[in-house]
């Protein structure tokens, strides 16, 4: 199990200011968003349900980036740029050193599609063209044997099926544990150092972020191998619910990591 991390000013705040005894880990989140039409999704709900704070970077604001005491947990997004599109997008640079400087400080760190690309990248792994776009609902292979504490549960047996929405992949970071894949892409999840996570599928979408990302994305909707059209992606809500649990498991695991 990951050590707890240190308490961030908000929970320190709590503490000396109203005199809260921690006695429920309430955990700060930061988020970094990189367009307005991909946000945290499920990710919030779970969040205020369970009580926790969060702060965002949009960084298509001009947003800028915290300190590292000010957050426990770092959950990067999603987005349609790619890791090396650094002259139309100059805040990347900045992103990844940042992305570098929390894992080294020991943060928990949650990747997703963009995300998980961009903590590859800041870690030394490369981010390539993947073989195939993937776009809608594919099953993926989860390796469970030796998972670390933190993705405990989280998927519900060996083979399940999940959201996908991109074109680009990531080369395994040196000493990270590859646990997942599809037929499409061959590196569909990573573990390092036990507590930073990259999943290059989406757990978060629900029937609302999917309209969004249709509605600013639908040119990649090409009919090729493994994507999936308008009507097939929207063709079972349920499916939205199922996924959705895989990152309420994760995100509690994360909770009790901290405690």
């Amino acid at each position: 199990m990951a050590s707890a991390i240190k308490k961030s000013s908000f929970q320190k705040i709590l503490l000396e200011t109203f005199h809260v005894k921690l006695e429920t880990v309430f955990m700060h989140f930061h988020i970094l968003q990189h367009v307005a039409f991909e946000g945290p999704a499920a990710i919030a709900g779970w969040l205020d349900k369970n009580n926790h704070s969060f702060s965002t970077t949009k960084f298509f604001q001009g947003d800028v980036l915290p300190a590292q005491d000010d957050f426990d947990v770092l959950i990067v997004m999603g987005g349609p740029m790619g890791v090396e599109d650094v002259e139309k997008y100059p805040w990347l640079i900045d992103e990844r050193q940042f992305i570098q400087q929390s894992i080294n400080s020991g943060k928990t760190l949650l990747g997703i599609c963009l995300g998980a690309q961009l903590i590859a990248r800041a870690s030394g792994a490369a981010v390539v063209k993947n073989g195939h776009k993937e776009i809608g609902w594919f099953d993926i292979t989860i390796e469970q044997e030796n998972l670390p504490s933190l993705l405990e549960g989280v998927f519900s047996c060996r083979r399940i099926e999940v959201f996908h929405w991109h074109g680009d992949t990531f080369e395994m970071p040196a000493g990270a544990l590859n646990f997942a894949a599809s037929e499409a892409c061959d590196n569909q999840a990573f573990i390092l150092n036990e507590r930073v996570i990259g999943l290059q599928f989406h757990i978060e979408t629900n029937e609302t972020s999917a309209a969004l990302l249709v509605d600013n994305c639908r040119e990649e909707l090409d009919g090729s191998s493994y994507v999936q059209s308008e009507s097939e992606i929207f063709s079972d809500p349920a499916r939205f619910h199922r996924v959705n649990e895989s990152l309420y498991r994760l995100l509690e695991n994360i909770e009790r990591a901290q405690g």
